[in-house]
């Protein structure tokens, strides 16, 4: 398999992470796609992915498959166990739920607030912006930090008792905030824990691990 992806990218974090769950970055191959050059944004990455959205798979045979739920909705099916996207039809359920939460309420809002409200990746990616808009995403995502909390003040995951695809796209949000300087407010201790407890999650630190030999490389 290949994974066209920048190393240090929240979203490909998401990807990175489930493949470490699932042991399967020993058996994957990546491709750097240099958001910063806008090179996802280039005629050559847009016949990979329409979107020119990272990351995207592309397997032996040559199909794509874009959006970090469908990719990993793939490697679970492929694999099997930990199942990351639920095992019964009720966990399923669940775990979609909060994923797309996950995404709207916190980190897609934080993507927003990055590419319309702060610089971003620069004048040649970033062609229109809108400061307004970007600061009320940058609100959005604060307000789902606080949701998220009040959630994980109540239970150990984001879906329930196991850990899951939902609680990828959290970590997805987490990571992003921390890369535009977004605090978590003081109160929202249960999230803070919980991030705290996902630190020491194997597949999050052979991401970590990662993402620390990508910017020795650079």
């Amino acid at each position: 398999m290949k994974i066209h992806d920048w190393f240090d990218g929240p979203y490909p974090a998401r990807v990175r992470i489930a493949l470490a769950e699932k042991g399967l970055l020993s058996k994957t191959k990546f491709v750097s796609v240099n958001l910063w050059t806008g090179e996802h944004k280039k005629p050559e990455f847009l016949a990979i992915n329409y979107s020119g959205t990272l990351p995207v798979l592309e397997l032996e045979d040559g199909t794509l498959i874009a959006e970090c739920t469908a990719i990993t909705q793939y490697l679970d099916a492929l694999v099997g166990l930990p199942a990351l996207t639920g095992e019964t039809p009720l966990e399923k359920g669940l775990i979609q739920m909060m994923t797309k939460r996950a995404e709207i309420e916190f980190l897609d809002a934080v993507s927003v607030y990055f590419h319309h409200a702060t610089p971003g990746l620069g004048p040649e990616v970033e062609l229109y912006q809108n400061a307004e808009w970007g600061m009320r995403m940058r609100d959005k995502a604060v307000r789902g930090m606080r949701y998220f909390n009040d959630l994980l003040g109540q239970r150990p995951f984001v879906a329930g008792e196991r850990f899951s695809m939902a609680d990828i796209a959290v970590l997805g949000g987490m990571i992003f905030a921390s890369l535009v300087k977004l605090p978590v407010p003081e109160e929202c201790q249960a999230l803070l824990a919980w991030h705290s407890k996902m630190q020491a999650r194997p597949s999050v630190q052979q991401w970590r691990a990662m993402v620390e030999r990508g910017a020795a490389q650079r």
